[in-house]
């Protein structure tokens, strides 16, 4: 059965209420100077209902020609964010890629978009809350899809730079364990100089040695023979 545009806004404007009493939406206003960037994550504590409107918002109104040259739904949407017509009830980053739904109260209508970066892809308008939380979890599903490149590109070059960091600090150990080594090397060739030198001397001392033993033994006996000598004739002690 069909009911009058009127009486279908009623209606529409009745479901909407009643989510928002549970918490479903949330409706509010943001300035331009505490917006993030679409398509980046905004801070904690800087996070606020609104941050794709207001990011687009500001886009819109720094480059006025691509939404009067635009056509559709996109110049649509661009030039009701550009007057500030709209709410933003749920935006999903994943990676640059992002997905919002919007609420234009005046005509109880949705827009949902999904964007990269801060250019709209796609956008599609629906007066049905139920068809367009459906588009908006497609269109979330879609950046999860899209952006599993980016994250992985991402985790692929954290994960290069981690190795070539550990890379650098095995180099730099390696050198350091060179130069340890280096020295050890030097140090040990001076220690085994030093020990043929100490046994070379210790053998002359050992040939030395003996050489003035066999002399202290002749001039020994010389001495006894002397001795001899000279007490001979004499008694000898009892």
């Amino acid at each position: 059965m069909k009911y009058p545009l009127i009486v279908r806004r009623a209606m529409l404007l009745a479901a909407s209420c009643a989510l928002l009493q549970h918490g479903g939406f949330v409706l509010a206003a943001q300035s331009d100077e505490t917006a993030p960037l679409v398509g980046t994550r905004p801070a904690i504590n800087t996070l606020t209902p609104q941050p794709v409107a207001a990011a687009l918002r500001s886009a819109a109104s720094a480059t006025p020609a691509t939404v009067s040259d635009a056509q559709g739904n996109v110049a649509e949407l661009m030039q009701m964010i550009h007057e500030a017509k709209l709410s933003e009830l749920r935006t999903t980053y994943n990676g640059s890629y992002g997905a919002s739904l919007f609420f234009y109260p005046q005509e109880m209508t949705y827009y949902v978009a999904l964007f990269q970066d801060k250019h709209f892809w796609r956008v599609i308008k629906s007066e049905d809350v139920g068809r367009a939380e459906a588009v908006y979890a497609g269109f979330v599903q879609q950046t999860a899809q899209l952006a599993d490149v980016e994250i992985r590109r991402t985790q692929l070059r954290a994960q290069k730079a981690y190795i070539e960091d550990i890379i650098a600090l095995s180099e730099e150990r390696a050198k350091r364990l060179q130069a340890d080594l280096d020295v050890a090397r030097t140090q040990q060739a001076k220690v085994n100089d030093y020990q043929r030198q100490a046994q070379g001397e210790a053998a002359a001392l050992r040939a030395e040695k003996e050489k003035a033993q066999a002399q202290l033994r002749q001039v020994q006996g010389e001495v006894m023979q002397l001795q001899r000598q000279t007490e001979f004739g004499l008694p000898t002690q009892k």
